[in-house]
């Protein structure tokens, strides 16, 4: 997103905070928010269809007020007060390209759902299990074509997330699953995923970071080097861990599109390219 999108999406997470409030103690109840969540899902999937009104929703030269009011009549009826509420507001900021506001939508729902699990206690458990659930599927195609493939039908790919999730995952990771298989983003299905992932870290204000390692880490040496990164970058950080036994030794930590190098065949490398200069 370009400045003034990102700028109207964080004022549209700041807002959704105050409206849930504080969850069980004086706030939105957990299934009130929940149905918050799913009602946006469904603003988001007609937005993510119909090209012209979401041009129509961002259109800089309309009245900010007149495509709240379009909002409100399109809308009204088939989603709850509360949800009519949030998408007037998005719809009367500033958006920088059409396809920020679907995006928009998409990420509130996603932080409704996160409110919920962070209530409960349970977001780091969200955010490990849809890790996880990611690089499985990144190292079974088979899997990812059947939860991928558009010729096979909407119920038979949820049936089967279904029976790969039931009882091993919790109810916010089992519902954004099922969201990204039933309704196709543009992105593929493992960046859709990590997008949530990192969501998940933004929720508590901490950046993710993919650390691959020769030999696992102890409890102690993830600590340091979570202490160690949040000194540098200035924020709390959670550790992604993965072996990957052909670094030899030594790790590779990613965050973002920053990748922070300290393995035994990058160095391996970089003496051969001294060596052959």
């Amino acid at each position: 997103m370009q400045g003034e999108s990102r700028a109207s999406l964080a004022k549209a997470k700041d807002d959704l905070d105050t409206l849930i409030g504080h969850i069980s103690h004086g706030g939105m109840h957990k299934a009130d928010v929940a149905e918050l969540a799913d009602q946006l899902f469904a603003v988001q999937h007609v937005l993510d269809r119909e090209i012209s009104l979401r041009r129509a929703f961002t259109d800089p030269s309309s009245n900010p007020a007149a495509r709240a009011g379009l909002a409100r009549r399109l809308f009204g009826g088939q989603i709850g007060e509360t949800a009519a509420d949030v998408v007037a507001n998005l719809v009367s900021a500033s958006w920088a390209a059409p396809r920020d506001i679907v995006d928009a939508v998409e990420q509130l729902a996603v932080q409704a759902l996160y409110s919920v699990a962070l209530a409960e206690g349970k977001l780091d458990d969200v955010e490990d299990e849809l890790f996880r659930f990611g690089r499985i599927v990144d190292r079974e195609p088979a899997l990812l074509l059947a939860l991928t493939d558009p010729a096979a039908s909407p119920e038979r790919k949820l049936e089967l997330v279904n029976r790969l999730l039931d009882g091993k995952a919790t109810d916010t990771t089992k519902r954004l699953v099922r969201e990204l298989v039933a309704s196709p983003r543009g992105q593929t299905f493992g960046v859709n995923l990590a997008e949530y992932v990192r969501l998940a870290a933004e929720r508590r204000d901490r950046l993710v970071a993919r650390v691959s390692v020769a030999v696992p880490l102890t409890e102690a040496q993830t600590a340091r080097l979570a202490e160690a990164l949040a000194a540098q970058l200035g924020r709390q950080v959670h550790l992604n861990v993965e072996l990957d036994p052909e670094l030899v030794g030594g790790m590779t930590v990613r965050i973002g599109d920053t990748v922070f190098d300290g393995s035994i065949l990058r160095r391996l490398a970089d003496a051969r390219r001294r060596l052959a200069g």
